[in-house]
């Protein structure tokens, strides 16, 4: 098992990086741990950095504190730093919430560490038993893949070890595992299917936990094939994290249904058939829906979907959106506002220029009977605008909806404004007040710093 999991490491070149552990304690992440502090002693990994970091979901009030000290003490022993963080008790006792919480947990040791990689001891019967929930659940062949080997920055060493592997090699280096009460609750689903419906299933099959893993192997292959006839539409509906409704509406009911188990896959999410339908059915409600409107895919996650665009934003309760400091335009220069560079140059008369499409990030604008000093910030109540070509003013929140900006994005849009008249809502339009009627006195323009 040690050289299993030297060569998993040497596989993904990871001999000389920094590796955060999911550490519950438990006889899976207490083997791997155990492993890893052997492997470090070869001259070949004597670089490798790791850190256990132990997720308290704190579910079990002096259990999981005990717990938590047992990973303590175990880690130090090995010479590992340990990194824990205590859940709120707010967090509601249920798989997918724990499930979410804790990858969170690791997105945010990644970070804090710098680290690489981080390592989870899912092993074989976890695979089976996940394959056999997602059949149970009614999903397609994504699902049917099971557990990934590696899933972006995270990685499962163990995955082709049994559970009684590695049940017996800590009964062999004298392990001590914490022992999760928790774990022979048959309310919860997982539970129930690993100590009730495996058991009477091997009945019939005694070699089913291989019989499924072979499943999930063969729809990992069936899946790439599928992938490679898909990979030239997803090139035309994705930007990033983003589908485009304009292109994502005319493809067939079955392939938008495909893309969105994948999508849903990929943003962290495990969804039975049911789900994707309803999430199939609402954006199919809104997708041309200039206003659009928000589904809850999870307890901090919605989805979102307009005529323009679909994809996933948290919770207004959760965004926690702080207002960028305004500053004071004076004139001509450079100004710093929200980690980005706006300015303003002189336009010189003898240059060519092209009016920009109203969503660019630079405008050609006339500042003739403009008083400065102007503001630059975001947006506030009363906001006002004289949109482009039209004669009066309208409401800011009038003028988003007609531009169709999603509301979740309207509080970081960069306003240039004199008082609560907006000039210009940068990447969205400007206001009449200073359109160019012959030539233009200045150019405007905003970007990363």
């Amino acid at each position: 098992m040690i050289e299993t999991i030297a060569n998993f490491i040497k596989k993904y070149d990871l001999q000389d990086k920094t590796i955060i552990v999911g550490f519950s304690g438990g006889y899976d992440s207490m083997c791997l741990l155990d492993i890893l502090s052997k492997i470090k002693e070869e001259p070949d990994f004597y670089e490798m950095r790791v850190i256990a970091a132990h997720f308290n979901h704190n579910w079990r009030a002096e259990e999981s504190m005990q717990e938590q000290e047992v990973c303590r003490i175990f880690a130090s022993s090995k010479g590992f730093e340990f990194y824990v963080k205590l859940a709120p008790k707010t967090l509601k006792k249920t798989e997918n919430d724990a499930r979410i919480a804790r990858y969170e947990f690791f997105e945010e040791a990644l970070e804090e560490f710098d680290a690489d990689a981080v390592f989870t001891a899912h092993n074989k019967d976890d695979n089976a038993e996940t394959v056999l929930y997602r059949i149970v659940k009614g999903t397609g062949i994504l699902g049917l893949r099971g557990i990934a080997e590696k899933r972006q920055n995270f990685y499962r060493p163990l995955l082709k070890t049994s559970r009684l592997e590695i049940v017996q090699y800590c009964n062999d280096n004298n392990l001590v595992p914490n022992n999760d009460s928790s774990n022979t609750n048959i309310a919860y689903r997982r539970n129930y299917l690993r100590l009730n419906v495996i058991p009477a299933l091997e009945k019939i099959n005694e070699n089913l936990k291989d019989t499924l893993n072979t499943l999930a192997l063969n729809a990992t292959n069936d899946n790439e094939i599928i992938e490679e006839y898909l990979s030239a539409i997803k090139k035309e509906i994705f930007d990033d994290d983003t589908i485009l409704s304009p292109k994502y509406k005319n493809l067939s009911q079955p392939v938008k249904m495909r893309i969105l188990h994948g999508y849903i896959q990929h943003i962290g999410l495990d969804y039975d058939y049911k789900k994707i339908k309803e999430i199939y059915e609402f954006i199919e409600d809104n997708i041309n829906s200039r206003n659009g409107a928000t589904h809850s895919l999870a307890t901090a996650l919605w989805l979102y979907a307009d005529e323009n665009v679909i994809e996933p934003i948290p919770r207004k309760k959760e965004m926690q959106v702080v207002k960028p400091k305004e500053i004071e335009i004076s004139g001509e220069g450079e100004y710093e506002f929200n980690g980005k560079i706006f300015s303003i140059k002189k336009f010189h008369s003898d240059k060519l220029f092209v009016f920009p499409e109203s969503t660019s990030n630079f405008a050609y604008v006339d500042f003739t009977g403009i008083k400065f000093p102007l503001i630059m910030r975001t947006r506030r109540d009363g906001d006002t605008i004289s949109p482009f070509g039209m004669s009066g003013s309208m409401k800011l929140k009038k003028y988003m909806n007609a531009k169709s900006i999603r509301r979740h994005v309207r509080d970081t849009i960069p306003l240039l404004c004199s008082e609560n008249e907006v000039l210009w809502a940068a990447g969205v339009g400007l206001s009449n007040k200073i359109s160019v009627q012959k030539n233009p006195t200045h150019v405007i323009e905003i970007k990363e710093t």
